[in-house]
């Protein structure tokens, strides 16, 4: 069985080198050669959506032909941190006083759902949703999830006070 590993290594040899329907097409291949649950790993493995693989796949039956325009390198919408450079700032100073886990360990992890930080965000003249949110978060290394101690007994006004 092919290994994700092998997929990605395959398609950062290959795919730099290719146009935007060569890609798909070959992206698709490897799913369909791959069978049930092949385009979600191929797209995990190389970064395609699944949107475009499913293009691909349908691609394979028409014959080949010159697509009139292709996107130049760096085309396409700039990402939400690249437009406004203190947005990463201004996420991460809502999200470090409700920080979760070892500080020192890789994996931390925040209890504020990414609709509640994007509405924070919102507030202070940013526009952003929350998938943009969620994908921001785990750029900077954090998880969306609650510890499961966190919610266990009641609280106590001066239990917190020892830990800040």
């Amino acid at each position: 069985m092919i290994r994700e590993q092998e997929l990605r290594a395959t398609s950062e040899a290959i795919f730099p080198r290719l146009d935007e329907r060569p890609r798909r097409v070959i992206a698709a291949a490897d799913a369909l050669f791959l069978g049930r649950g092949g385009v979600s790993r191929v797209s995990h493995a190389s970064g395609l959506s699944r949107t475009t693989l499913h293009r691909g796949l349908a691609e394979r039956h028409t014959p080949s032909q010159a697509e009139p325009r292709l996107r130049q390198v760096g085309g396409g919408r700039k990402g939400v941190a690249d437009q406004d450079p203190t947005l990463l700032d201004a996420l991460e100073a809502l999200v470090e006083p409700l920080t979760r886990g070892e500080p020192r360990a890789p994996l931390r992890w925040t209890c504020k759902s990414t609709r509640q930080l994007a509405a924070a965000l919102q507030q202070r003249g940013y526009h952003i949703g929350h998938p943009p949110v969620a994908r921001l978060l785990h750029d900077l290394g954090y998880r969306l999830q609650a510890h499961v101690k966190t919610l266990e007994g009641a609280f106590h006004p001066h239990r917190d006070a020892q830990f800040q």
